[in-house]
């Protein structure tokens, strides 16, 4: 692929400076008005996206001259595709891809930052990215699940690193397999062979660790046998669906979130949410399972010879209206006593919790800084918990509350569900 194949997008860019806010239309006043963290936080237009495209294409055009400031630029940014979307509102022009591949390009010319440097090793030696404490499926232990790389399953779950190590975050794991058994599901997980998705190597630009990923998953799931994957990380989500199929590497392999799939359940009447739960909340629209989780559009063609930028046959852009939206917000309605209340940066405007792209290693203020933004969104909307469907997400938000004072809670949706059943 290659930044090459970008150029005419990166020359297109009018620094109309569409894509550093949510379009007009949707805005209700200044202070959510901001879609990129990073033009929010840095406030100079090379940390927008058409900031770092019009870097790009100079760079294509002189050469690439690497300095601290440039990679600066290039690892302050969560790689959520805000900008992209908030452009694509009126322009046909990629904007997320040419970003992403020149992370890619940095990392291949030896550009890399020191702290993702140490992630991608630990994913190299343990298949995490998190630190590996202890067996990758000890979270299991008591709940007598099938074993994936033993026994065939009609649905394979996988968890992912952060809710198999970490021991706060154990509990989404363990309400979800419990939710699964409740409905009778043929499931079963990987356990301690399970390993990595490769999708927050992908982010940070290290595109072979995540092509190597990729490769043992899908080995992983061809012997389980399983047609349906469910997870509840929103990387995960986006690596399966989009990314593998991005690369060819997905074939007929069906990639559920376990919001989808409770939504699903519940609509079956195989699950009925029965017990109430008086909570008045917001959703937050993790970024990989909203306006990055629609499906990857394979297109083949040639631009039309002239100065127009026109393709034939003509091209479809990824807008971010066909991510998951609906489901979780239904799944929440469908629980007794739930009372849900919109923010303003909703669905593909969602403003990013602050993890993506590896800037909760590389920068963790700003990972922060961007997370406490969100924050103050919930707040506004009055509601007593933020909701989202991605473990990464509710430890940001955790860890936002707990030093900006806050007394909003935090909930994953199948918390909710768990809960309600």
């Amino acid at each position: 692929m290659g930044l090459e194949q970008y150029k005419g997008d990166m020359e297109m860019c009018c620094r109309c400076s569409a894509c550093k806010f949510i379009p007009m239309q949707k805005v209700n006043g200044s202070q959510f008005s901001y879609a990129c963290p990073s033009i929010s936080r840095y406030n100079f237009h090379s940390y927008s996206g058409g900031g770092r495209v019009n870097i790009g294409a100079a760079m294509l055009k002189n050469g690439f001259n690497y300095t601290d400031k440039l990679l600066h630029i290039v690892y302050n940014c969560q790689m959520d595709g805000a900008c992209g979307v908030s452009c694509n509102y009126a322009m046909d022009m990629e904007v997320l891809q040419p970003i992403q591949e020149f992370r890619i390009k940095c990392v291949q010319d030896g550009h890399t930052h020191p702290a993702l440097d140490k992630v991608i090793a630990g994913l190299r030696k343990t298949g995490a990215m998190v630190p590996a404490q202890g067996k990758r499926g000890d979270w299991a232990a008591g709940l007598d699940l099938k074993d994936a790389t033993k026994e065939k399953v009609d649905v394979l779950y996988h968890v992912g690193c952060l809710t198999s190590y970490d021991k706060d975050y154990q509990k989404l794991a363990r309400a979800t397999a419990k939710i699964l058994q409740k409905a009778g599901v043929d499931f079963g997980i990987a356990g301690n062979t399970e390993t990595c998705c490769g999708g927050r190597a992908y982010q940070m630009g290290y595109e072979a660790d995540f092509l190597n990923q990729a490769k043992k998953n899908m080995a992983m799931v061809k012997k389980s046998g399983a047609k349906t994957l469910v997870t509840g990380c929103a990387d995960g989500y986006q690596a399966f669906k989009v990314l593998y199929d991005k690369y060819d590497l997905k074939g007929s392999l069906k990639v559920l979130h376990i919001s989808e799939y409770i939504d699903k359940l519940i609509r079956d009447g195989t699950l009925k949410p029965r017990k109430k739960v008086n909570l008045s909340v917001t959703y937050h629209d993790p970024c990989r399972l909203g306006r990055l989780g629609e499906s990857w559009v394979h297109w083949t063609g040639k631009k039309v010879p002239g100065d127009k930028f026109v393709f034939d046959p003509p091209k479809e852009y990824r807008r971010g209206t066909k991510g998951v939206y609906e489901p979780p917000r239904d799944v929440l309605r469908s629980i007794p006593g739930v009372k849900l209340t919109e923010m303003t940066r909703i669905k593909e405007y969602s403003w990013c919790c602050g993890a993506g792209g590896g800037v909760n290693d590389s920068n963790p203020d700003f990972n922060l800084w961007t997370a406490k933004k969100r924050i103050e969104e919930a707040i506004s909307t009055g509601a007593e918990a933020i909701v989202t469907a991605c473990p990464w997400c509710e430890k940001n938000f955790n860890e936002a509350i707990k030093e900006s004072g806050s007394g909003l809670k935090v909930y994953d949706i199948v918390e909710l569900v768990e809960k309600a059943l």
